[in-house]
């Protein structure tokens, strides 16, 4: 019997031992070194639509491919192509650029707005409920008729209000439709 709580002691112990360094790691312990390694990881090179070349027209890769027989005319009216072809990508990038920056900041406006109608709805409600228990809680005739005006005026309001994130969300809704059947990238609208 002793043998065996001899051994039982030493298998605690070892277990103990074993345990004892295996310990979790705390949250912060897991940022600190997710931080400490990204300090030292080089970030590489973020490409932008300005950072690739502009995609070329099949008209412009056969003039280019096919040499020219006719000699330095043929030639300077295939540079002019290819400036004019140039240009125009350009100008359509801009024109693209533009338009992306015209419908991002359209559908800002419109979430903004209906951001904004919500919470005044939030706020307007919190004051009818205020006006309520206010009115509830009130004896004097007077001072809860003046109440109960205020509380009618906020819920009139808040009626109001309802309609018109109806049809702010509407417009979002009719924006995103015109976007779609104009065929604007989904990333545009965000």
């Amino acid at each position: 019997m002793r043998m065996s709580s001899i051994g039982f002691l030493v298998a605690s112990v070892l277990l103990v031992g074993a345990v004892a360094p295996v310990r979790a790691q705390s949250l912060a312990d897991v940022a600190k070194k997710e931080e400490e390694r990204r300090r030292h990881v080089k970030t590489g090179k973020v490409y932008t639509n300005t950072d690739l070349a502009p995609a070329k027209d099949s008209s412009t890769a056969d003039t280019a491919a096919s040499p020219s027989a006719t000699g330095d005319a043929d030639s300077a009216a295939d540079t002019a192509s290819t400036k004019k072809n140039k240009d125009t990508q350009a100008a359509e990038a801009k024109g693209d650029e533009q338009n992306q920056a015209s419908w991002s900041k359209r559908m800002a406006g419109l979430r903004e707005t209906l951001q904004r109608d919500q919470v005044y709805a939030d706020a307007l409600q919190t004051r009818i409920n205020a006006l309520t228990t206010d009115f509830v809680n009130r004896d004097d005739p007077a001072q809860r008729a003046q109440i109960g005006n205020q509380r009618e005026t906020a819920i009139n309001e808040l009626a109001r209000l309802k309609k018109q994130i109806e049809d702010d969300r509407k417009a979002i809704s009719d924006a995103e439709e015109e976007a779609r059947k104009s065929g604007v990238p989904a990333g545009w609208l965000r």
